[in-house]
């Protein structure tokens, strides 16, 4: 199925505008879609008989940084077809341009549930904002971590010392020793 097509199912269901081609570099099917009306697009490809997006397979970003639209958020989805109806897979492409100041858009877990944990990793890595999100905290990141190193702007030469733990600090001969000892007393465990 080739973005010209999904784009022609989509017409009627979703609002006019809303839904435009994008370029794809390796052949799958892309489409920008307005980030007003994301969540309802998707809803319609995840819905739509002749189309059934039904597995949002991943989700990430792109800081695009100086430019405006800062940011693009990609949303890769699969229609498994119907085993025995002569249905094909289908794979999409969809990406929703967001603005660098404030970037935000409602969340697609009411969609997708597993889109859960990626809108974690998207707001954790990028700052992008899931409106409605049922628990929107650091996924990859300490809880105490301050920024999003996904971002362009982010300072690269980060003077912190680490505030979750320290590292334990051995010295060659007390590793050497304490490997021996797990040693000899893995043969004890043996022999017993």
């Amino acid at each position: 199925m080739q973005t010209e097509s999904i784009i022609e199912a989509l017409r009627g269901i979703v609002p006019d505008g809303s839904v435009e081609p994008a370029s794809s570099g390796d052949g799958m099917p892309a489409i920008y879609v307005a980030a007003e009306h994301a969540v309802d697009v998707c809803r319609a490809l995840r819905d739509t008989p002749s189309l059934r997006f039904a597995l949002a397979a991943d989700m990430t970003a792109v800081d695009y940084m100086p430019r405006e639209p800062r940011f693009e958020l990609v949303l890769l989805l699969a229609s498994l077809g119907t085993p025995g109806f002569g249905d094909t897979v289908k794979r999409l492409r969809v990406k929703v341009r967001l603005p660098g100041t404030n970037p935000r858009l409602r969340t697609f877990s009411e969609i997708w549930p597993a889109m859960n944990w990626a809108e974690r990793e998207v707001w954790d890595m990028f700052g992008i904002v899931f409106d409605g999100h049922p628990n929107l905290h650091r996924l990859l990141m300490p809880d105490d971590w301050e920024g999003h190193p996904a971002r362009k702007d982010y300072p690269v030469q980060i003077k912190m010392t680490p505030k979750m733990y320290e590292p334990l600090q051995l010295t060659p001969e007390e590793f050497a020793a304490k490997l021996r000892a797990d040693q000899t007393q893995a043969g004890q465990d043996a022999r017993r």
